[in-house]
Order: structure tokens, then sequence, then C-alpha cells
């Protein structure tokens, strides 16, 4: 009776199969290692270019050989209906890295799932930012419901500067991270941050518009402090000053005259000087004034010597009145010019700060933005009746009504 011989294992077969599982752990491992070297790890963010959407995910290109997906309930509006399309450039956080398949589970948000413990703790370990909403105001800061779950964002950590009425936030839906995230039994401890994240984003903002500030650049800010030497604006990440000087060309005034805070303007940078202080990065100084035009520039065309204004008292001295003829365009009448030939001891004596009088252009300092002024009579007109303007209207929309010695040639010739 004949035995089968039993196979013997071939020892080169046997060799060839280790050399294959020896090469292909070796090129997971060198993968591995080139998407490490490219950023692409659980928990960090990576941006792509989505190659295509699918029924359930969308495929993103990472660059290089990885690429990732994305659950497509991640790119649904409040609608529901899918916000991105094929070729679009998205920012995602990746949570999972497939060794095996060479894939990468992308997130862009946590918090939009059914209650899950498991996804809130993903977020804390990952630094994960979730969509939450605001559920009502607590002691010392707010509730916020997220994932099925209760969390305390603190007042501090709801906005980028501290907010001392968290009632307008009630019904908002905005983006948190988890700082804190404790377990006991089913109960949960969770504390998140609003603040992390707006911080982040406009340190972002802020190297970007780095790159193009200078001086002379108009941009575009949010005023977010008031005091009396100037204004604080938020131009985009980056805070500049706004000195009481380069509000406009008139008067100094306190800012809070003039501008509040939240108010939206565009404003011009003077200068970028290193500060002193390092928390602080540089020093930004910037300028309304600059944007508007310089009454000075054609005040000869527009205020001819020898014209007579209207004009308000701004206030008196000993040595005269100062008058303002338009915004930023003062004038000093001296006291001489005030008592029509009676000594005075103060201009109050004649005239009061608000009333309106009429003036005469005597003298024009562009250089040093003076003007030296007369104050305007018509004493010497017979009838003591002020003479009908003159056709032709000076720069501005003002009338000139000519010099005083045309008055007086006037008034002569009706007296023949």
């Amino acid at each position: 009776m004949s035995q089968t011989k039993k196979s013997q294992p071939n020892p080169a077969a046997s060799s060839e199969f280790a050399s294959m599982l020896a090469a292909f752990e070796s090129e997971q491992k060198i993968d591995t290692s080139r998407r490490k070297q490219d950023g692409i790890r659980v928990g960090s963010e990576v941006r792509g270019r989505i190659l295509s959407i699918g029924r359930d995910s969308a495929f993103v290109d990472l660059g290089g050989k990885a690429d990732g997906s994305l659950p497509l309930d991640e790119l649904r509006g409040p609608d529901g209906q899918i916000t991105a399309q094929v070729g679009d450039e998205i920012t995602a956080r990746v949570v999972e890295i497939d060794g095996r398949m060479g894939g990468v589970v992308l997130r862009r948000t946590l918090g939009r799932g059914p209650d899950s413990r498991g996804e809130l703790r993903q977020a804390f370990e990952l630094g994960i930012p979730f969509e939450g909403t605001v559920s009502g105001v607590v002691k010392g800061g707010v509730e916020v419901q997220i994932a099925g779950a209760r969390g305390f964002c603190p007042i501090s950590q709801l906005d980028l500067r501290h907010t001392e009425d968290a009632t307008g936030y009630v019904g908002q839906k905005l983006q948190f991270r988890i700082t804190r995230f404790e377990e006991s039994g089913r109960s949960l401890n969770i504390v998140v941050s609003r603040r992390s994240l707006l911080e982040e984003a406009a340190q972002a903002q802020a190297e970007e518009l780095r790159k193009k500030l200078a001086p002379g650049v108009v941009v575009r800010g949010r005023v977010t402090a008031l005091k009396d030497y100037g204004a604080f604006v938020d131009i985009g990440g980056l805070e500049g000053m706004l000195h009481v000087s380069e509000l406009s060309f008139q008067r100094a005034r306190l800012p809070k005259d003039v501008l509040s805070v939240g108010q939206e303007l565009e404003v011009m940078v003077l200068k970028i000087e290193p500060s002193q202080d390092p928390k602080r990065g540089e020093r930004i100084s910037l300028s309304l004034k600059s944007l508007e035009k310089d009454p000075w520039s054609d005040i000869e065309a527009r205020y001819p010597v020898g014209t007579r204004f209207p004009a308000v008292v701004l206030r008196t001295e000993a040595f005269g009145a100062i008058a303002e003829l338009e915004p930023g365009i003062e004038g000093l009448i001296h006291i001489s010019e005030l008592g029509g030939g009676k000594r005075l001891r103060h201009a109050r004596e004649t005239v009061q700060a608000g009333e309106k009088i009429e003036v005469v252009i005597q003298q024009i300092d562009r250089d040093k933005r003076r003007l030296s002024l007369g104050r305007a009579s018509f004493d010497d007109v017979e009838g003591g009746e002020a003479p009908a303007p003159a056709a032709q209207a000076v720069g501005g929309g003002r009338v000139g009504f000519g010099t005083l010695g045309d008055l007086l040639s006037k008034a002569s010739q009706k007296k023949k």
C-alpha cells in the first residue's frame, strides 16, 4: 500500500514571502514618516481641495500620497444643503489615520452628531472645535448645549474682550473648544472656551495683514476702546491707536464725542514701530484726519483777504476772541478790533462764546495755519443796513461781500 508523501515547505518561497512582508512594513513606516513630516498626524489641522463628493463623504486631496475623507454632514448648511463643491479648498482636522489603507479621516467640527461621550472626549483630547448653542446665562458665565451634554463657558472666555452682559449670546450657535472634560459616572463636567478659537483666528488674520501693512495703507477697523487721549481700533487681528490729534482737522475733542465702541470706520496707517512690550508686538499709529481734505490747502481761494464771512465765537481771552469760520478753520480777532475804539480788558466785554458774528479776513498764514480777523461792522453804511451780497460766490458755497473800502464807496454813491 503506497503512502502519500507529505508536502515539504519550500524554503525559497518562505524566504520570498518574508522579504515581501518586510518590504511592505518598511514602506508603511516610510509612508507614515512622510505624513508626519507633511504635518499629517492625528489632531493636526490640514488644508486640502475637494476631489469628489459621494453619498456619505467627500474626498479631499491633502497633497502628496494621502487623501482624506470628510463626512458629508460637515459640509451641510443649516438648511441641510451642501455648501461646498468639487475644487473648493477647505480646512479640517485629522481625527484618524488608517495606516493600512492609507486614508485620513477628517472632521471640521464636532457636536453635530448624536450624544456621544467618545466624540466629546475626542474633541477634548485633540482640541477639535465643536458647535454648541448658548442656552442661558448663569453665574460667572453661560450654559452651552453640546451634543446633548451641558457645558459651562466662563464669561472671560466668551469673547476676545470682557462681556458685561451675555444675554445677547443666548440662542446663538457658536464654535467652542473643550478645556476641561471630567467623567464621574453618568455625569460630565465640561468647561469650554470660545476665546481661544477667536485668538487663533485673529493671530492668523494678523499674520496675513502684516504682509501688506505699511504707512499710507487704508484699512477698515472697529473701535474697541475709548480713552481721553485716543481710541483703540482693531484693524483685523492687530490693534492700532487713533490719537485724539488724528481724529479730525477740527480742534481736538474727546474721542467719545465723535466715536463709539463697536463703530466701524476706515483709517490710514501713519507709522509702524516696534513695541517696548514684547507681548503687544508692534505699535501702529492710525489717522482719520489723513483721509479728509485739508481745509487749509486752498484757504486763500475760499477766504480771500478783505472779504467778510459769518463766524461763531469759540472762546474769549484777554487778548481777543477765537472765531470759527468752518470746522478746522479758526482765526483770532485781536481785542483792539473788538472795542470800536474803546479800551477793553477782556474780549468777553463785547462778545460771548457761541455768539454768531461777521468777520473780515485780514491776513492769512497758511504754513502756520493762522488767520487774522477783524470784526465786520455796518455802522458806516447808510441806515446801518447790510449791503446785498456780491454775485460771485467764494469757494465752498460761501458768498463774498467785497472789501470794506468797496462798501464805503457804494455808500457814498448812494448819498449823491
